[in-house]
């Protein structure tokens, strides 16, 4: 079993000043956008790569921090198809015990029936969202917590407009059946190199998943694109957020 000795040290009290600034900049993109408020209740969408499990960090370090409380559990789906290995299970359950964070693993088919045989990405995701969406149905939890992060928006923006002619983008916040249910997303203004970062040092427990789709994805060649204008202008990821949330921010302000 994985022993997180430096998360445990974090959670001991002792935060270093890189985790601080993350924590820092996880709730600035919180607070920008209103996701969470005193006495909600929060599921955290585990995915068991990075970008989801130093959003459970952060969330659940922020709460010690906080004049406000709130509720945070996490969720992962498992699909049947590529079921966890008992190692794996042993180290993501020791993970959130020490970030004291309720943890579930809820078991379903990644190709269901209704697919009819088709699959990509988008279907993939989808039905984990479904799933997601009828769970915090049935516990009376409105709010579900997504690791996407500043690059994960940007990237999307710009997929929508080459590719689909629209310029809707990847929201902070996202409201499903008149209100019922938001997505948020608290790692809008973090970048995917501070996640990786933080992913390395700490030795998160990461999935890894054999997904067929994992090469010819189309983000990895829009992300190659913005890896190349920033260097032309280090701010292009920021720029870019701006445009699509910067006036929407200033709005909220007036």
């Amino acid at each position: 079993m994985a022993e997180f000795s430096q998360l445990k040290e974090i959670f001991s009290g002792n935060i270093p000043p890189r985790i601080h600034r993350f924590v820092k900049e996880t709730g600035r993109g919180i607070n920008e956008h209103k996701m969470i408020g005193d006495g909600d209740k929060v599921i955290a969408g585990i995915s068991g790569g990075k970008d989801s499990l130093a959003m459970a960090m952060a969330l659940s370090l922020r709460r010690k921090h906080l004049p406000i409380r709130y509720d945070l559990e996490g969720v992962m789906i498992e699909w049947k198809e590529h079921p966890l290995s008992p190692a794996y299970r042993t180290d993501i359950e020791h993970f959130f015990k020490i970030l004291g964070v309720p943890f579930s693993i809820l078991s379903f088919q990644m190709q269901p029936e209704s697919f009819h045989g088709k699959f990509n990405c988008y279907l993939c995701a989808r039905n984990r969202r479904r799933i997601l969406f009828d769970y915090a149905a049935e516990k009376g939890i409105k709010k579900i917590a997504f690791g996407h992060h500043l690059d994960d928006l940007v990237e999307t923006a710009l997929m929508n407009l080459f590719h689909r002619g629209n310029s809707a983008p990847m929201k902070p916040v996202s409201s499903f059946f008149d209100g019922k249910i938001e997505v948020i997303r608290p790692l809008c203004l973090v970048k995917e190199s501070t996640v990786q970062r933080l992913s390395q040092s700490l030795e998160f427990p990461i999935l890894e998943i054999d997904c067929p789709f994992k090469e010819i994805n189309l983000r990895k060649d829009v992300k190659e694109i913005i890896r190349q204008m920033t260097k032309i202008d280090p701010l292009t990821r920021e720029h870019i957020y701006n445009a699509y949330f910067g006036k929407e921010k200033n709005r909220g302000r007036n």
